[in-house]
């Protein structure tokens, strides 16, 4: 084996295909932890940088913006259904401001910032035409390119792609194999699979598998629960996205009759994976305020997934210096369905010893050691 991944999330199952289809030798070792977070977010997929975005971030959203449609259609054009749709969005808002109006109309027109495609004022009573939920008084902005993904759909559609090219898959609990100077594989189980480099992209567990070599990894837990509405008779597959700016608030639709919106962020509820009584009356009671349309509509589900924090809200990306022999690849918090793709292809780069096209300057892993702060999440 020449590179093992750890975590069958989003990140992980694009670091495996982009391997596989390279030719590379790879296995992929999935614990198929309940609360996963691909499998739990709401699906909005707004990959564009912003102006205060420092470079290398800046950097890194603007090519992972390229990489995202490509990637998709190539996907689709294997035979996988992708649960990548473009339906467009909006950025509402009945207080009277332009609802991100000139910043995102200046954005669109960088040549790099193609994929927005238009950008139109709404006036008020418009956005209602796009999504019936709305209420009368918004305006706001339409967004053509923005899309929404099923993680869960995209998900599979990576893993199977990558092993249709020969992936090996191992399910279980991996554990690394540090011989005291690298890590050299992983067990899983009691199997020991050997590799010269290992990728972690277990998400929010990832700090746990660093901890073999006394290495604390800086990104923990944040619960999220996100509700699912159902509107019997209602066909909102043709919906947009929607930002509601004064709450800066999400909601999105999937086919056939489903909305779901923004949820909790509760980053000390730890792996507690119930879906709360707090946690209920949070979403109905905002979702409720922000569109009373939904006041008849079906609860259909929560889902409860664990998105990977860090202190700084940045990522963590590239080889840790006290493990020879791993990459970590994980920390985008609730922007996974957005960045993790690229974050994937990144790693995937790194792995086979590849530039890796982008500055990782900001997203090393050990960077809280290295300003002498604590690595516990």
């Amino acid at each position: 084996m020449d590179v093992i991944v750890v975590g069958g999330g989003i990140v992980g199952t694009s670091a495996a295909f982009h391997l596989a289809k390279k030719g590379v030798s790879t296995a992929l070792v999935d614990s198929s932890h309940l609360g996963q977070a691909t499998a739990a977010g709401t699906g909005i997929v707004f990959p564009w940088p912003f102006p205060w975005d420092a470079p290398p971030l800046w950097d890194f959203k603007a090519r992972a913006a390229e990489h995202y449609p490509g990637l998709m259609a190539e996907l689709a054009e294997d035979g996988q259904a992708t649960g990548y749709e473009v339906v467009g969005g909006m950025s509402v808002d009945r207080e009277g401001d332009d609802a991100g109006f000139e910043l995102l109309r200046t954005l669109a027109e960088r040549p790099e910032f193609a994929s927005m495609g238009r950008v139109e004022r709404l006036a008020e009573g418009e956005p209602r035409q796009h999504f019936p939920l709305v209420p009368e008084p918004y305006g706001g902005v339409y967004i053509e390119g923005l899309a929404r993904l099923n993680g869960r759909v995209a998900r599979a559609a990576l893993f199977n792609a990558a092993e249709e090219r020969g992936l090996h898959y191992y399910k279980g609990d991996a554990k690394l194999l540090w011989n005291g100077h690298r890590v050299t594989g992983v067990r899983v189980g009691a199997e020991d699979l050997e590799a010269p480099t290992v990728i972690v992209a277990a998400g929010a567990w990832s700090a746990g598998l660093l901890a073999v070599a006394g290495v604390g990894l800086g990104v923990h837990p944040v619960r999220g629960q996100m509700t699912h509405f159902a509107l019997p008779g209602r066909d909102t597959r043709g919906w947009p996205v929607v930002r509601f700016g004064e709450r800066d608030y999400f909601v999105s639709a999937f086919a056939p009759d489903r909305v779901v919106t923004g949820g909790t962020v509760e980053p000390e509820a730890g792996f507690d994976r119930r879906v709360t009584a707090s946690g209920m009356l949070h979403n109905l009671s905002t979702a409720l305020d922000v569109l009373p349309g939904l006041a008849d509509a079906t609860v259909v589900e929560t889902r409860v997934g664990f998105r990977p924090g860090t202190h700084d809200g940045l990522q963590l990306l590239g080889p840790i210096e006290r493990l020879p022999g791993v990459l970590v690849a994980t920390g985008l918090g609730s922007q996974g369905l957005t960045f993790g793709p690229f974050q994937g292809v990144v790693a995937a780069r790194l792995a086979m010893g590849e530039d890796p096209g982008v500055d990782l300057s900001a997203f090393v892993p050990d960077r809280v050691q290295e300003q002498g702060g604590s690595l516990a999440g």
